[in-house]
């Protein structure tokens, strides 16, 4: 097992991370005392992370609102079970409404500034308190970011407002600006460390990977119309962009490695030198169901998992798996490189269950009412009157053949211990920023008009990518759509694939049962930003929701 990271959020300091969620503060600001007891900070820095562990942060809402929406999964019911009202649905056809859960990611991202914003006040205004305040910005710019990558204008919680301000929305483009501003600012102040006691924490290349992605959508994010951005946007900040990989590339602290699956393991964690920021999770400390690997295990496998011979992780599940999430067959049909690695997490056909020790396939068949589970790609939909289109019913689940319709992925895989003892916790790490990211972003910003350094060529980085996961190197000039897809392999089902389409002009294309079940999906360009929270708009009266919502 992993030498698990043991997080000090105490519950004291949990109860205090109040939901006041428009409350900001001056950086400026200051106490006049300091804590100096080391575990009381420790724990107020640790508590600054909480919200991306929780469940609207990068949790359930954030699998089932983001991930769903992009050309890689889609959620099914089995005769209206799991159709939530269409919680799973609506994502996957482009359909979201104000109150389907998935959009709720706001509230928890505001509360993670606001409680960043009362941490900066207490302990960043004496003089040398930098190196301490400066991750907490980091985390503070991230959440900002994630704010404007799905809702476009929101709150710049950057000062603490006078009794009775109302709070505004701010452009898109000037959140923008000021996450790069707090971020170039706070980077000679990150510590350059890379190890155990840093993993799981913002430090310089957390920071600087944190850049990269805002200056490869910078586009996107300051054109001032997301309807009219296409994959020939300006974006100039392609140079720049150039520069900040380059750091860490020749930081010579990361590498891809060799072998892709072995990454996403329960035993992953700091030797991972592929991971630059990830959320590290540990099922004993701090049990966080939603967000680690098994929110993708339960809702991937094979549904009867438990009634199975044996399960496809090599043991018997203790506890049920939900089995909704399908892969889109137009994703499956990425998976096609001769020799590749990644080819082994598309689970398609008769399925054969992995050793629990080391995840390899065995000879095991996994048999289903005497019958060898085989899921098949094509995915064939019951509409009726009582099921329209638009729940995406594959039919009844008392029905074997109905629960093997779509193949599944099989990125994270579990460990017995999560079902019988943690009631399905996983540990898991879920890689955010990834030097491989780095390597691709850096061979899209050439193709796209960057001046290449390092004798680097977009076909270069793009082999080095492809040598983790024995793929064949591509030869000649690759075109943005081969980064692209070399992305939907890569990066599958981790959190970029929606924000890629959009920055591509592809997030309106044709997959899946979405532009049929959704007509409207085809040329509803304002869909590139997510509705406000309705929860938020009550609050916020003075706020105008998103077009179209």
């Amino acid at each position: 097992m992993k030498p698990y990271i043991k997080l000090l959020l105490l519950s004291g300091v949990l109860a205090g991370a109040t939901a006041c969620t428009d409350l900001d503060t001056d950086i400026k600001t200051q106490y006049t005392t300091y804590p100096d007891n080391p575990i009381a900070t420790s724990a107020k820095l640790e508590a600054c992370y909480y919200y991306l562990r929780n469940e609207a942060g990068l949790g359930r809402n954030y699998w089932e609102g983001v991930m769903l929406q992009g050309d890689e999964l889609m959620g099914v019911s089995f005769n209206g079970s799991y159709y939530d009202n269409g919680r799973l649905a609506n994502p996957s056809i482009h359909d979201l409404k104000p109150d389907t859960p998935g959009v709720g990611q706001m509230g928890d991202l505001k509360s993670g500034i606001s409680y960043c914003n009362s941490v900066i006040v207490e302990i960043g205004g004496p003089e040398g308190k930098d190196d301490i305040v400066a991750p907490v910005r980091a985390i503070r710019a991230f959440y900002h970011f994630m704010m404007i990558d799905l809702y476009g204008d929101v709150p710049l919680m950057s000062h603490t407002p006078e009794e009775g301000e109302v709070i505004e929305r701010a452009p898109r483009a000037d959140v923008a600006r000021f996450i790069e501003s707090e971020l170039l600012e706070i980077i000679p102040q990150l510590t350059e460390e890379n190890n155990a006691d840093t993993y799981g924490r913002p430090n310089k290349w957390m920071a600087k990977a944190l850049l990269a992605k805002l200056y490869l959508n910078w586009g996107v994010y300051t054109c001032g119309d997301v309807t009219k951005v296409t994959n020939d946007t300006p974006n100039e900040k392609l140079n720049e962009l150039v520069a900040v990989c380059d750091d860490i590339i020749e930081s010579g602290i990361f590498e891809v490695g060799k072998g892709y699956r072995k990454k996403f393991f329960p035993n992953n964690g700091v030797h991972i030198k592929d991971f630059i920021y990830a959320m590290d999770f540990d099922p004993v400390k701090v049990p966080t169901r939603y967000v680690g690997g098994h929110q993708l295990d339960r809702f991937m496998t094979f549904k009867k998992a438990n009634n199975c011979n044996i399960g496809p992780w090599g043991f018997i599940p203790a506890k049920s798996v939900a089995g909704v999430y399908l892969l889109i067959p137009e994703c499956v049909d990425r998976f096609n490189l001769p020799g590749d690695e990644r080819n082994l997490m598309i689970l398609g056909g008769p399925q054969y269950a992995t050793s629990p020790v080391n995840f390899e396939f065995t000879n095991t068949p996994i048999m289903f009412n005497g019958q060898q589970v085989a899921y098949t790609k094509e995915i064939e939909l019951i509409v009726n009157q009582v099921t329209p289109i638009n729940q995406l019913n594959v039919g009844a689940d008392s029905e074997t053949a109905n629960l093997m319709k779509g193949y599944h992925l099989g990125k994270y895989p579990s460990i017995a211990e999560d079902y019988t003892d943690r009631d399905r916790f996983g540990g898991n790490d879920i890689p955010i920023f990834r030097y491989a990211d780095i390597l691709l972003s850096k061979a899209e910003a050439i193709l796209r008009g960057a001046t290449p350094t390092m004798g680097h060529t977009a076909a270069s980085l793009m082999n080095e990518v492809r040598d983790c996961a024995g793929a064949p190197h591509v030869t000649g000039t690759p075109t943005l759509q081969d980064i692209l897809d070399e992305r939907g392999r890569e990066f599958i089902c981790e959190m970029w694939r929606r924000q890629d389409l959009i920055r591509f002009g592809q997030f309106e294309n044709d997959w899946g049962f979405k532009n049929t079940a959704n007509p409207g999906a085809k040329t509803e360009l304002w869909r590139r930003v997510m509705p406000i929270p309705l929860g938020e708009m009550e609050t916020n009266t003075n706020w105008e929701q998103n077009f179209g919502y």
